[in-house]
């Protein structure tokens, strides 16, 4: 399982998502960032949320 905290990538979050993929994760992370902080998601962001993904 991988998962991607949100506070790690530098907001004031506690969400973590969690998936079986990076691509899952990244989705998943992409789709609370525009939904719960109203960010637009950038191949920069995707990059960023890519190298902080840890597997759990």
């Amino acid at each position: 399982m991988k998962i991607l905290r949100f506070n790690e990538a530098g907001l004031d979050c506690n969400f973590e998502v969690h998936g079986k993929t990076v691509e899952e994760v990244l989705k998943k992370a992409a789709d609370h960032a525009r939904k719960g902080h109203n960010l637009e998601v950038t191949e920069d962001s995707l990059d960023t949320w890519r190298s902080l993904i840890q597997e759990d």
